[in-house]
């Protein structure tokens, strides 16, 4: 309406001087500043859920249940985007300090582009064997995959996007979170090394750091997540690591696709055994030991029969 309104007095004073033109371009444009903050165009954000003088906006943010170590810290950092952030109209927030912000309820099914050459071309993070899956682990569950490399190898983002977190944290230790212009989040931890900041655009294959042995790891890998709303999705179930493809073009959104952490999440606690792996076990080794087989232990710590066992980690064997 205010838009039209001054259109309007813009065609009454055609003829009038260029000085009065002038002054009600200015005029237009605080109009069109003020409607972009009323619809959520922010320089900045932090913690109250108030705006100040100069048109920020802050975010309150609870604790929910963590599954994977330091996914979430209670502080906030400030955000400072000119712009709205990719996929905006799917999360309306933009958190630069938590990995998981969110609180989503998934209800409906929706479907995501991967493959579209102008949003989301795909790009293998490092091209490295799977040495963890993902999946339950021990005694959390681990949310996304492990990738095999050595410290100072080059870790590039997944897909187009923009930098949401770039930090220190204590269990993912040097970290970087892209979001996705289709409304995917993926996260590198573990780095060495970050080469990217806050706010910068990245493209596939865009250098985000080097990879690493920092934070709670016990040796050089990439921790390699896919998230929606801040929920874990199986990489595997949409990225081949052995051909480094994506195995489609398009990601079905749907409760069914977090059938696996929901589970995980719902079951009975179970009390089991536990071994404390030492220098030179192997998981037959180990079989042999508590009278047990290696599928067994694969199934009940989410491993492979090729895992590298970690010497100190414990091992569920009942």
């Amino acid at each position: 309406m205010e838009i039209k309104f001054y259109f309007f007095i813009f065609a009454k004073i055609e003829k009038n001087s260029a000085l009065l033109k002038i002054a009600l371009n200015l005029l237009l444009i605080c109009v069109f500043t003020l409607s972009l903050s009323a619809k959520g165009v922010y320089t900045g954000a932090s913690k109250s859920g108030t705006t100040n003088n100069s048109d920020t906006v802050r975010y309150h943010v609870n604790n929910e249940e963590i599954t994977e170590e330091d996914e979430y810290d209670t502080d906030m950092d400030e955000i400072s985007v000119s712009y709205l952030p990719p996929a905006y109209s799917l999360y309306s927030v933009w958190d630069t300090f938590n990995i998981n912000p969110y609180k989503f309820n998934l209800t409906d099914t929706l479907t995501l582009s991967l493959g579209d050459q102008y949003d989301c071309s795909y790009v293998p993070p490092i091209k490295g064997l799977v040495t963890s899956p993902y999946g339950p682990r021990r005694r959390n569950f681990h949310c996304g995959i492990d990738l095999d490399l050595e410290t100072g190898d080059t870790v590039v983002s997944a897909f187009d996007g923009t930098v949401r977190v770039a930090r220190v944290s204590n269990g993912y230790g040097n970290v970087v979170v892209v979001r996705h212009n289709n409304g995917l989040e993926t996260l590198y931890g573990h780095l060495s090394e970050i080469k990217v900041q806050v706010g910068q655009h990245v493209s596939g294959g865009t250098v985000l750091g080097l990879g690493g042995n920092t934070g709670r790891s016990t040796g050089s890998h990439l921790h390699f997540e896919v998230r929606f709303r801040g929920k874990p999705i199986n990489p595997e179930s949409l990225i081949s690591f052995k051909s480094y493809q994506l195995l489609h073009e398009q990601l079905t959104i749907s409760p069914d696709l977090f059938k696996q952490l929901t589970a995980y999440k719902t079951a009975p606690k179970k009390s089991g055994k536990y071994y404390v792996i030492r220098k030179g076990d192997t998981l037959s080794k180990i079989a042999r030991k508590k009278g047990t087989t290696v599928k067994k232990l694969c199934k009940l710590n989410g491993l492979r029969p090729t895992s590298v066992l970690a010497v100190g980690k414990r091992i569920r064997t009942i």
